[in-house]
């Protein structure tokens, strides 16, 4: 039996897994404007986000939330962390029992310091859940380039059941039972490719952004492990393979607001430009706190979040990570 799908969130990332899906099962994408509804439905596009790429044919859109999750076998969230709670609250009566939840979002809850899926776990108990992160970068995706993904779930063989769901074409499905730390990889990484941007926008250079990519990693590692994750996730797909992808990319949000930063634009002014969210910016306010909750230095995320909300500049976030103190590269533990 082929499952049904409904995807909420109508953006570049959600239209384009709800694209693959709708190529192996029935998939229902919810958005909450009514001309893009429309457009997916009429014109088999969604050109605000995703320019010039047709959609699946058979992929439907609503803009009932109701409707997109009632017959529904698998749900997918791909809205933003930060309005992960309020739709999956809406959705909620309208799911049926046991429902296996997945997120796409990569970022953490600002007010209660929350992964997406210990939201699903609170707000929806009984419901497996999971999360499909990676090095995707959504246009490339869509437009058939190989790429590799991670479904994370607890229970390994719900989540082989889905891998047939979301693999399609040159788009290949690894599992792992590595929920924390696959979920962390992808929130913690985009605090990185603000700060890869910044050295790219201020014209540091190569060696530059390969250090802050090879620390990062190292920083993101020590606060996915102190929260639970395993070391070999991070060494993965979800971890190292997502942090070169969105510090490496034009086409990441967070390499393009760090860029803009580097080049002297003003946070809200770069904000205020763009059509999606850069879950890295919000996202930073968590770490800071999550790093003082458990101990751990985070030296380049400190920087960051000093430019971001402290009135920082980018220089001075340079100057910072050279005066931190030089110690060993190898990793206490």
């Amino acid at each position: 039996m082929k499952l049904k799908v409904g995807l909420l969130g109508g953006g570049s990332w959600g239209t384009t897994v709800a694209s693959l899906t709708a190529k192996n099962s029935s998939t229902i994408i919810w958005a909450r404007n009514a001309e893009t509804v429309a457009e997916i439905n009429e014109k088999n596009t969604n050109e605000k986000y995703l320019p010039n790429a047709k959609l699946t044919p058979s992929l439907r859109a609503s803009s009932s939330i109701k409707e997109t999750v009632e017959a529904a076998d698998v749900i997918v969230m791909g809205v933003p962390a930060q309005s992960f709670r309020k739709v999956l609250e809406e959705a909620k009566p309208y799911i049926r029992p046991w429902v296996p939840i997945i997120n796409l979002a990569k970022g953490l809850e600002i007010s209660t310091k929350m992964r997406m899926t210990e939201i699903i776990n609170e707000i929806m108990p009984g419901h497996p859940a999971g999360v499909l992160t990676g090095p995707n970068l959504a246009k490339e995706i869509h437009f058939g380039n190989a790429a590799a993904a991670v479904i994370a779930m607890v229970d390994k063989t719900i989540a082989v059941e889905l891998q047939s769901v979301f693999s399609s074409g040159l788009f290949r499905v690894y599992t792992n039972s590595d929920v924390i730390g696959c979920e962390l990889g992808g929130a913690l990484k985009n605090i990185i490719a603000i700060a890869t941007g910044m050295g790219d926008g201020a014209d540091a250079g190569d060696n530059t952004r390969a250090a802050i990519i090879t620390r990062g990693l190292a920083e993101l590692t020590r606060l996915g492990i102190a929260m639970g994750g395993k070391k070999s996730t991070f060494a993965g797909l979800a971890g190292m393979g997502d942090l070169v992808a969105t510090c490496s990319s034009s086409k990441s949000r967070n390499h393009h607001v760090g860029f803009q930063l580097g080049r002297g634009k003003s946070l809200e002014q770069i904000i205020e430009e763009m059509n999606e969210v850069a879950e890295g910016v919000k996202t930073s306010k968590v770490v800071m706190e999550l790093a003082k909750d458990y101990k751990v230095d985070m030296p380049i995320s400190k920087e960051i979040y000093k430019v971001l909300y402290e009135g920082n500049t980018v220089n001075e976030a340079f100057k910072g990570l050279i005066r931190y103190e030089i110690g060993s590269e190898k990793e206490p533990g």
